[in-house]
C-alpha cells in the first residue's frame, strides 16, 4: 500500500488551513486527553510534532507554563502560519515553530515529551518517527491520537471511515494499526479506543 505523499498533502492543507480549526472543533476533547496522558509539567520541554495549526498548543502551554518550551513542526505553509497567529495573539515566548517535513526538521535534544495529534502521515513515516523519538530524553513520554479502522473484515465499517478521513491523511497505509512505528520504542506502549473504536490513543515511555 501507498506510503504517505507529501506533495499531495501540501495541496491539501493548502486548501484546508482556513476551515481546518472547525473541522476539527469535534475532536478537542480527544485532543486533551492525548496531552493529559503526557503527564506534562511546569517547566518540561515537549515537541508538538505535525502541529497543524497549532490547536494543541493552549493545552500544552498551560501544562508547561512560561518556564517550559514547545517545539512545534510543520510542514505546511499556509497551517504553520495560522499556528504563528495564535502564538502572537497569546503572546507566548516559549514557543518554537518550525516549517519543515517532521523527519527533516532540527529539534532540541533531551525533550522530555513528545505529541503525535491526529498526524497519521507522521506517525506512518518511520524516518519521521525516529527523528522525533531522537531528541528525546530517557524516560521521556510520547503519545499518539488519530483515527483507525477496525479489523479488515469489517469491509462496510471500514468504508465508512476511510470516507470520513480521506481529506486528512494521504495514505490507508497502517491504518489498522497507526502505532506500529511506535511500538520499537517503548515495551510499555499502552493503547485504547474512544469513539466507536474509530479512534486510538497510544501512550508509551522511552526506556
Amino acid at each position: 500500500m501507498a506510503m504517505p505523499d507529501p506533495a499531495r498533502a501540501l495541496e491539501d492543507y493548502r486548501a484546508r488551513a482556513h476551515g481546518y480549526d472547525r473541522s476539527m472543533g469535534w475532536l478537542e476533547r480527544y485532543r486533551r486527553m492525548a496531552v493529559g496522558l503526557l503527564g506534562l509539567r511546569p517547566g518540561e520541554q515537549v515537541v508538538d510534532a505535525g502541529c497543524g495549526t497549532g490547536l494543541s498548543l493552549p493545552v500544552l502551554e498551560k501544562a508547561i507554563g512560561p518556564s517550559g518550551r514547545i517545539s512545534g513542526v510543520e510542514q505546511s505553509p499556509e497551517m504553520l502560519e495560522l499556528a504563528r497567529c495564535r502564538v502572537a495573539e497569546a503572546g507566548w515566548t516559549n514557543v518554537t515553530l518550525t516549517l519543515a517535513p517532521v523527519q527533516e526538521a532540527t529539534l532540541p535534544p533531551g525533550l522530555d515529551a513528545a505529541l503525535f495529534c491526529f498526524t497519521h502521515d507522521v506517525v506512518r513515516t518511520p524516518e519521521a518517527v525516529a527523528n522525533v523519538m531522537a531528541s528525546l530524553r530517557r524516560g521521556a513520554r510520547f503519545v499518539s491520537i488519530g483515527a483507525r479502522e477496525w479489523h479488515p473484515m469489517f469491509g462496510p465499517i471500514n468504508f465508512v471511515a476511510r470516507n470520513a478521513i480521506k481529506q486528512s491523511i494521504t495514505t490507508f497505509e497502517g491504518l489498522h494499526r497507526p502505532w506500529s512505528h511506535l511500538e520499537a520504542y517503548a515495551s510499555d506502549l499502552r493503547v485504547r479506543f474512544l469513539f466507536f473504536r474509530w479512534i486510538y490513543l497510544a501512550a508509551g515511555r522511552l526506556p
